[in-house]
């Protein structure tokens, strides 16, 4: 009989991996906006939302990000339900997490540059509802969109993050990411989100970005990627070896797919390490259970894009956008066709000087490779938010825009190169005339300003329905 000798036990400090903080590592809460964005076209209903608070609210998240982004556009549009509203329901139950906004920059949460007197009051009112932190960024990575917001939030008290939307392209560099981190240091931002939206993060980039920026600006860095690509836990991990300060999470039944890792995951691989956040795994049981009973409710709404879409490395769409485009086509009978507009969003993205495709621009980019493929011909139809962004309405793209495009789009008419917002004529008194009579509040005139065309109807209903149920 043959013994193995036995081996010498060798103590390796597990700590040694990490090489940039021993701080607990943070996570950030984003279940109720991106998560059900990403797999759920943001149809979660507030009152669905509540019951589950409390528990959530003791976790001991950094933040819990729960509003801005499509939230707002999805209450007015579809939900019937005053997105001013949710905050208030939100801050009523949530005592001890700062709750988050994701804010446009100059769009706010809408799709277009709103003038500066529309900024500053949106920003005033959402602080006041109970908003504590004020993600913020522009699509192109533009800051002079940041600039009036990030002025507005400092008047409100409350704390900006600043944001770079990361992506591959020929103009997006590890040094141009830090760049614009410091930029933003200096323009009052008190912590960096840095976001994958697409899943297009590896491992080696997301330490070599994370390490560079740790060691250029003193604010802390947190991280958000999205699944799509089945990279964003290795990227995470590489992350955090690189001394990032927090995560953007999921619950596990509301994880994967097109929206974030899931927090459990990481609870337990760093228990007992420098970086252990001392977070009890057991609470996340009824949790888990909770909003797996909210994924049933809402299945006919849920992303068929489970798993992993290595084609995102290509198209680079984020996990919101793509579940709202197949929601779209699948609307029109034409969900077969996605593999086609995927392909030319990637076209479409070369041709506009490759934008991150980030609110709006990936919405112009999808819309307008949608057209494209549906007509048989590239740019036969431009929008008018293709032609405004052409023109520099929404700031200056990465790269140049093709010669085609710009042809199609604004023919002879040369682009703008000053602060978009510098064109646009104070807004609050001529909607607020045109709204008299149905709105009554500035929450009301700021929805209206932000959509137009829907907010007379939701108001109608939201003010019959609040009549009827005073009157019982």
């Amino acid at each position: 009989m043959f013994w193995r000798k036995k081996s010498k036990t060798t103590n390796v400090n597990f700590d040694t991996i990490f090489t940039g903080t021993e701080k607990p590592l943070k996570f950030n809460s984003v279940e109720f906006r991106d998560g059900q964005q990403s797999l759920l076209a943001t149809r979660m209903i507030t009152e669905d939302m509540l019951p589950i608070l409390d528990k959530m609210d003791k976790i001991g998240f950094d933040s819990m990000e729960m509003w801005g982004g499509a939230t707002f556009d999805v209450c007015v549009r579809f939900l019937k339900e005053d997105p001013w509203d949710r905050i208030r329901a939100f801050k009523s139950v949530v005592k001890k997490t700062p709750l988050k906004m994701v804010l446009r920059g100059q769009n706010l949460v809408g799709y277009k540059a709103y003038p500066d007197d529309i900024v500053e009051l949106f920003i005033k009112k959402a602080a006041e509802a109970g908003i504590d932190v004020f993600l913020i960024f522009d699509a192109l990575q533009d800051l002079r969109n940041c600039e009036t917001a990030f002025n507005a939030v400092k008047k409100a008290g409350k704390k900006i993050e600043g944001s770079l939307q990361y992506n591959i392209s020929p103009f997006h560099t590890t040094e141009v990411f830090v760049q614009s981190a410091i930029e933003q240091q200096k323009m009052g931002a008190s912590l960096l989100h840095v976001e994958d939206m697409a899943g297009l993060m590896t491992p080696k980039a997301a330490y070599e970005l994370i390490s560079a920026l740790k060691s250029s600006v003193s604010i802390p860095i947190h991280l958000h990627c999205h699944c799509t690509g089945g990279m964003a836990e290795m990227a995470y991990w590489e992350a955090i070896r690189a001394g990032v300060d927090g995560l953007d999470v999921c619950i596990s039944a509301i994880s994967m797919g097109p929206a974030q890792p899931p927090i459990e995951s990481f609870v337990t691989a760093l228990k007992g390490t420098s970086r252990d956040p001392k977070i009890d795994v057991g609470q996340f049981a009824p949790i888990n259970d909770y909003f797996l009973e909210m994924r049933k409710k809402y299945k006919d709404f849920e992303t068929q894009l489970i798993g992993v879409d290595i084609g995102c490395l290509q198209h680079q769409i984020p996990g919101g956008m793509l579940s709202n485009l197949e929601s779209q086509l699948k609307n029109m009978n034409l969900y077969h066709r996605l593999p086609e507009v995927l392909q030319e969003v990637s076209a479409v993205r070369e041709d506009m000087g490759y934008p991150p495709l980030a609110t709006p621009s990936s919405q112009m980019c999808g819309a307008q490779a949608t057209t494209n493929v549906l007509t048989g011909e590239r740019y036969k139809m431009v929008s008018k938010e293709i032609k405004d962004y052409c023109r520099g309405m929404y700031g200056k793209p990465p790269g140049d825009i093709s010669p085609e495009l710009m042809k199609k789009a604004l023919g002879n008419e040369k682009p703008i190169s000053c602060r978009p917002a510098e064109l646009l004529e104070p807004m609050y008194e001529k909607v607020k005339a045109e709204i008299d009579g149905l709105a009554r509040s500035d929450e009301d005139i700021l929805t209206y300003a932000l959509f137009p065309n829907n907010t007379p109807e939701f108001l109608k209903y939201k003010y019959s329905t609040k009549t009827s149920t005073e009157s019982l």
